[in-house]
């Protein structure tokens, strides 16, 4: 409810499910072929072409819409690959305490003094280049987030009453930690999943930039920014619009990421009330 009073939050979020529904229905509301060719090579935005085209005659709104379904779709999948191994990593630790505790901190904190780019090109440099290496090698390298997250929040939420309560009773421990302090953690990863999409986005987009990611004809944003950066001073609309639309999908997600912040942290909100 708070998300929706929150104006800013309501505007992003339209913008932000025209993109998704675009991606979905590409086939429908794209006017071309993405990887159709035509002798309009480097056309300024017309009635015909209304993004321009490439230097391959390519439409770019088409490729653009296209482009939604794989970088969302490779943003999600990040995403869900780093909040599941970070949440299991994060309640095995926080729960578990002692070496394996100790262990996974470890472990964790030698990942986190890699920049996340960084971690993402040595995995990509092992794995090859791919959309699906892409995945793997992002949701890898934000992993540390949500364990250090999750570790935080089981280290609280294990000593309260109910977990306890539950504990005297002779609840095993795989059912205090799924039945009773992982349903109590989810709020933050949720939050920090929402906004890791929008990092996930900027980091694919930028390994395919660097020629790591998606591959041409892909219709992926950072491919294409990469594709037409010898373009720009002849051709602006070809950088233009792939980059406004990277620009806008991070930006609506991170706005909304901050009004679910401030909705499910009851913390936050007793702050704003006094």
């Amino acid at each position: 409810m708070r998300v929706i009073q929150n104006r800013m939050a309501l505007f992003w979020s339209i913008a932000l499910t025209i993109l998704v529904l675009a991606a979905i229905f590409a086939p429908l509301v794209a006017p071309h072929d993405p990887l159709e060719q035509s002798a309009a090579l480097l056309e300024a935005p017309s009635r015909t072409y209304l993004f321009g085209t490439d230097e391959l005659g390519r439409d770019v709104l088409s490729r653009i819409i296209y482009g939604g379904r794989i970088s969302l779709t490779v943003g999600l999948i990040a995403v869900a690959i780093a909040a599941s191994f970070g949440t299991l990593l994060g309640l095995m630790a926080g729960f578990m305490g002692g070496f394996l505790d100790s262990t996974l901190m470890r472990i964790i904190d030698i990942m986190l003094a890699f920049p996340g780019i960084i971690l993402a090109i040595l995995i990509m440099g092992t794995l090859g280049s791919s959309i699906v290496n892409v995945m793997i090698a992002v949701g890898i390298g934000a992993i540390p987030w949500y364990a250090r997250t999750v570790r935080g929040s089981t280290l609280v939420i294990k000593q309260y009453d109910f977990v306890l309560a539950a504990r005297a009773g002779g609840a095993s421990t795989s059912r205090l930690m799924l039945r009773h302090v992982l349903p109590n953690v989810l709020a933050p990863v949720i939050v920090l999943g929402t906004v890791g999409i929008a990092g996930a986005i900027l980091a694919i987009s930028s390994l395919s930039f660097l020629g790591l990611g998606a591959q041409p004809p892909s219709p992926e944003w950072g491919s294409m920014l990469s594709q037409s950066r010898i373009y720009i001073t002849r051709a602006w609309w070809i950088t233009t619009f792939p980059g406004l639309a990277i620009m806008v999908s991070v930006l609506a997600i991170n706005i909304i990421g901050d009004a679910l912040r401030d909705a499910l942290d009851p913390r936050l909100r007793g702050a704003i009330k006094e």
